[in-house]
């Protein structure tokens, strides 16, 4: 069973014609709010980065519930359930990853009859095409200001009254990222085209506006990903990569290890090669920022101390 499926064309991410608006980036419509007892604007994240950014903009006019919050699993086997479907139909702004990554929120959604909603697919809002490789969207630096502005606009679609406040947190949320800006570039600078592993593309986009160079074969990263088997030959490439000492790295995804991933591990630690563990759903305790400034600043102690970091406190 694949753990991701990535459809193209027309099977690709559909928001049904239940729904009055799907956000794209460049256009929007005015919704009805639904809200709680409190007065507050009922919002999903179909993972739950995208929960924490939508909490960020919509402050206290806002309640936000990540439907894919574990970072002990691996989300590409997540299930919905009745719960999660419960927490859609009630809300108005939804915020999925797209490219076949939570393919589940479509059925979540088509549920939710004659309700008013905002659907920001994130993938479709930013342009990218049905056939991209790499859904994990979250890792690349550009992407999450472009959602937080997609989403304060749909917030201030729903509540008029508080748009200098939304966009307030726009602001706030903008600037809070130069600390993550800032240690990129330092990475960049001081080692780029540095050789590093990995196991899969999760943190593909981070590695790569780092500016480091990724040896591990993509057929390989690929099949990981889609939970089939790599090829003898793209397996012997990646342990050469251990056993020659080609790579600095090893990132891994601690959500999804295996036999293959253990044997790659002890095969990093038994030539001094320092390994990276990368989550794939944001841990508890982080926002979206402090979360990938804690992955690049593990990077950076590998690279530069040989120091592992397998799991984020």
């Amino acid at each position: 069973m694949k753990r991701v499926g990535l459809r193209t064309g027309a099977m690709l991410i559909a928001v049904s014609a239940l729904f009055s608006v799907v956000l794209t980036g460049c256009n929007s419509k005015t919704t009805s709010a639904s809200t709680t007892a409190s007065g507050k604007i009922v919002a999903v994240g179909a993972e739950n980065e995208y929960a924490d950014v939508i909490s960020q903009i919509g402050g206290k006019y806002v309640s936000v519930t990540g439907i894919m919050n574990n970072p002990e699993t691996d989300p590409h086997s997540y299930e919905a359930n009745t719960t999660d479907a419960a927490i859609v139909s009630k809300a108005t702004l939804i915020v999925e990853n797209g490219l076949g990554y939570d393919d589940f929120m479509d059925k979540l959604e088509s549920s939710s009859k004659g309700s008013k909603k905002t659907v920001i697919n994130v993938a479709k809002g930013l342009g990218y095409a049905d056939d991209t490789k790499n859904p994990h969207l979250w890792f690349k630096p550009n992407t999450m200001p472009k959602v937080a502005e997609l989403v304060a606009k749909s917030l201030e679609s729903q509540m008029p009254d508080q748009k200098q406040y939304f966009e307030s947190q726009l602001a706030k949320f903008n600037d809070s990222l130069k600390t993550w800006t800032a240690d990129l570039n330092a990475l960049k600078k001081d080692y780029a085209n540095t050789a590093v592993a990995v196991t899969e593309p999760v943190s593909d986009y981070l590695v790569e506006a780092a500016g480091l160079d990724i040896k591990t074969p993509w057929a390989y990263q690929a099949s990981v990903m889609n939970g089939t088997d790599p090829s003898p030959q793209d397996v012997k490439t990646q342990q050469n990569l251990f056993s020659s000492k080609q790579v600095k790295v090893f990132l891994y995804n601690r959500q999804a290890v295996d036999d293959s991933t253990t044997a790659l591990l002890n095969l990093a630690k038994s030539n001094n090669i320092p390994v990276v563990g990368v989550y794939e759903t944001m841990p508890s305790k982080y926002t979206y920022q402090k979360w990938m400034e804690a992955e690049t600043e593990a990077i950076i102690k590998a690279i530069k101390s040989g120091v592992s970091t397998e799991t984020l406190s």
